[in-house]
């Protein structure tokens, strides 16, 4: 358990200004013109941050390794190397319009965190490591979360590998590129037990400022299914072409997105039903359209839900198909979990010391921590953001709750790295 004498050091010297400024210095890698961050996965941008990440933890003193599957870590030693680290951290890609904070939050408390433990002279038994997960957000490469995928079930690292972007890049590519940009990180195995997980992240939805508490104490995740749906119909001429004649991709894919809209209407506004990426092809204002790709995210926290749907989804969209073909695919499916026992109930104990309001909550979201909860005790802290908007240039966050935050997993990671 933590000694008393130690309770309360670290948080202290957290420095709610240079956590806020290096989020600045970081929104500079892939910032946008409406101030937002566009860092997708394993581009020129993700590397450009990393390399700035890497820096600031040799500046520190702290050590730096990378994986396999571009998992990037920074360690803190602990009096005794035989046991297993705690592990702290999230993700640095973000989505095509990201904001400054989902994700990189997570790196930048547990540097501060660290960076804290380290100035009020904390020896703890067990190293504690930030780790940068790659590939979170599945914008560039699906699924999303795969770095942690991997580092959970390294089984998977094979296929994962395999998977393409839109440009015909794949990850085992774009994860050579990474290496090269970093030939003096060492490298490390892929995956282990760690001693426990905690991920701090913005709350990404609006519970935390509607209720005016600045910690959630994360219960779980809900669950998600995703597809990838893809109409095939015939190119034609726009001018000659009579409509008895046409197999338009796009009006079959608009019915079919008619069709699963019904299939997922929820009075109770608890069903999580997106189409957030619609290619039509050949994409020319004279060609009747030949082919169209969407995607579909599905989320909802009770199991037999996303089971009973989920399950309709390719008979819904055949059904509207008409006179074109259709193939689903199923790319991604995590069942809800929960987060219970010695993470958050060390989160609690360290909220309460620090006096902080907080809830109990759900995240809606997807995190690495889903992956992290397979194999070890794990946890989240929240911390509110502006309106709660994210995957969204207007995202944004008050400096005093990532500080806040930052305090609570800087006391929870030295009571986990004590025991």
């Amino acid at each position: 358990m933590l000694e008393v004498a130690a309770t309360g050091k670290a948080q202290a010297l957290v420095d709610r200004a240079r956590l806020w400024a290096r989020h600045a210095e970081m929104a500079r890698f892939g910032a946008t013109p409406l101030g937002g961050v566009n860092r997708q996965a394993l581009t020129a941008e993700e590397i450009d941050g990393r390399r700035c990440l890497i820096g600031w933890a040799r500046e520190l003193g702290f050590a730096v390794s990378m994986d396999d599957m571009g998992n990037l870590f920074i360690r803190r030693p602990g009096s005794d190397d035989s046991l297993p680290p705690v592990l702290t951290g999230s993700h640095i890609d973000t989505q095509p319009s990201g904001g400054r904070f989902d994700g990189i939050y997570g790196i930048l408390a547990g540097l501060e965190a660290l960076q804290a433990i380290d100035a009020a002279g904390i020896a703890t038994r067990r190293a504690i490591e930030v780790v940068t997960w790659m590939n979170e957000e599945g914008s560039r490469f699906s699924p999303g979360c795969m770095g942690s995928l991997a580092f959970a079930d390294p089984a998977r690292t094979s296929d994962l590998s395999a998977i393409q972007d839109l440009e015909g890049v794949t990850v085992a590519d774009a994860l050579a590129g990474l290496r090269l940009a970093f030939p003096d990180v060492p490298a490390r195995k892929l995956g282990f037990v760690p001693a426990a997980f905690v991920e701090a992240h913005i709350e990404q939805g609006p519970r935390l400022e509607k209720e005016r508490k600045t910690i959630g104490v994360v219960t779980g995740i809900q669950g998600t299914r995703r597809f990838v749906v893809e109409v095939r119909g015939e190119n034609a001429h726009a001018g000659t072409t009579p409509r008895r004649r046409r197999k338009d991709a796009l009006l079959a894919a608009l019915r079919i997105v008619a069709g699963l809209e019904k299939l997922m209407r929820d009075p109770e506004d608890v069903v999580r039903f997106t189409i957030g990426r619609f290619i039509v092809s050949p994409g020319a204002p004279s060609v009747v359209p030949g082919h169209v790709l969407f995607s579909i995210d599905f989320r909802h926290p009770d199991d037999a839900v996303l089971e009973m749907r989920g399950d309709q989804v390719e008979p819904v969209c055949r059904k509207h198909a008409g006179k074109c073909d259709v193939v689903v695919k199923q790319t991604s499916r995590t069942r809800p979990i929960e987060f219970a026992g010695l993470v958050p109930e060390t989160i609690e104990r360290a909220t309460e010391r620090l006096g902080l309001p907080h809830i109990h909550m759900p995240s809606g979201a997807g995190h690495d921590a889903q992956n992290l909860v397979k194999i070890c005790p794990t946890g989240m802290i929240f911390v509110p953001c502006e309106r709660g908007i994210s995957h969204n240039e207007a995202e944004n966050a008050k400096p005093s709750d990532l500080a806040a935050g930052a305090r609570v997993l800087a006391e929870t990671l030295v009571d986990l790295a004590t025991r």
